[in-house]
């Protein structure tokens, strides 16, 4: 089955209507969990699912576009999930949820089918591929009554919520100024298994793409181009600014500069190297990574008039002024286990109570915009106001 050439057809097409819950949970309260885009990332959220739920959920149904890894899955379900390679078959199944974790260009058609169906959604992050896919998904939410979970695990890992906590309980001071940072190395990552082109559907993959040749850098690092992804700003920035908005309870910048160069992967579509400045009421963020690098991994600063606060997926330090440095740190608290299974574990939780998850659609769309909103200024003259002034 071909899908349609446009990608925003579906926004004209129904997808937007909720219908109500199709709770359809086994003998043993068994979530019965339909899986979307079967790659690298999927097998991080199902690893972490076995480890939230005690093995409480039931792969019923598989949809992928590459043929090995829905067998993968498949093979992972004691081969009782069945296989397919249009996701809107999975949505035909009795399910009370799917998992999404395809390409960013796909999320949210994909989303409001699946809500539109019925069906609770768990939704990788970025959430949007565009600004105006924002209004579009928060809709197809908020008009129905299905749950979605946003994948942005960071607001239901212990540490990070504990330090939101101290943040906004005053324990910095005033806080005028964030640093955030990235560094990953994609030089390293060179080794990758040859694309079987029989079993790959690449027409599908593109979905509402341009039509074009198939090309292995854009099947592995589609993130680095503009059609599929984002680039730094919505893989990366996302997580960060995400935490930022929580903790400092405002969620769209009003002024971004952006300076971004392809210094080492000329074939990118999208910056390696970036330097990135968001200003919001009250404070600035900053951001900074590049592609090559991978010493000191991600985190943030919080520089607070009475303490500086240092966060990672590790732990964080609080430091205060006037401290000597033999007695600081004087707080610091570490990660015990991966936040994506008690992100994982409090979306199950919610699909079957009904209630808010941590990370609701509203959390995401802010966090992808953005993301949008530098992309934005980087393709202008770098620097853009927001909102735009007609």
């Amino acid at each position: 089955m071909e899908y349609p050439p446009n990608r925003r057809s579906f926004l004209i097409a129904g997808g937007l209507t909720a219908l109500a819950s199709t709770r359809v949970l086994g003998a043993n309260d068994t979530l019965r969990i339909g899986v979307i885009g079967a790659g690298g990332r999927m097998n991080d959220l199902l690893n972490a699912a076995e480890k939230a739920s005690s093995g409480n959920f039931q792969i019923v149904a598989v949809a992928d576009v590459y043929g090995p890894r829905r067998d993968a899955v498949r093979q992972r379900s004691k081969d009782t999930a069945t296989v397919h390679g249009d996701y809107r078959e999975v949505l035909d199944k009795q399910l009370d949820a799917v998992l999404i974790g395809s390409t960013d260009h796909w999320h949210v058609r994909m989303a409001a089918d699946a809500l539109a169906a019925g069906k609770d959604v768990y939704l990788e992050k970025p959430v949007t591929h565009t600004l105006e896919e924002g209004a579009i998904l928060t809709k197809a939410v908020r008009s129905g009554k299905q749950i979605l979970q946003c994948g942005m695990q960071q607001r239901s890992w212990t540490h990070f919520r504990d330090a939101v906590g101290l943040i906004q309980g005053g324990s910095l001071g005033r806080i005028p100024q964030i640093r955030t940072y990235w560094w990953q190395n994609y030089l390293a990552w060179r080794n990758r298994q040859a694309v079987d082109l029989n079993a790959l559907d690449w027409k599908s993959w593109l979905g509402g793409a341009p039509e074009q040749p198939f090309n292995e850098d854009k099947f592995f690092r589609w993130r680095w181009y503009w059609n599929f992804g984002g680039g730094a700003m919505t893989d990366l920035l996302t997580h960060w600014i995400d935490v930022v908005h929580w903790a400092m309870k405002s969620d769209q910048p009003r002024e971004v500069h952006m300076m971004g160069d392809k210094y080492i992967f000329e074939q990118w579509e999208c910056p390696d190297t970036v330097q990135v400045a968001l200003r919001y009421p009250g404070f600035d963020v900053a951001y900074e990574g590049m592609m090559a690098s991978s010493i000191d991994d991600g985190g943030l600063e919080f520089r607070g008039t009475d303490a500086t606060m240092k966060l990672t997926r590790s732990g964080f330090t609080i430091y205060h002024e006037g401290v000597a440095a033999k007695d600081n740190p004087v707080v610091k608290a570490d990660s015990f286990r991966d936040g994506t299974i008690d992100h994982m574990q409090n979306f199950f939780d919610c699909v079957k109570s009904r209630k808010e998850p941590n990370a609701p659609v509203e959390t995401g769309v802010a966090a992808a915009r953005a993301g949008h909103i530098a992309n934005l200024a980087y393709k202008g003259n770098g620097h853009i106001s927001w909102p735009v002034k007609g």
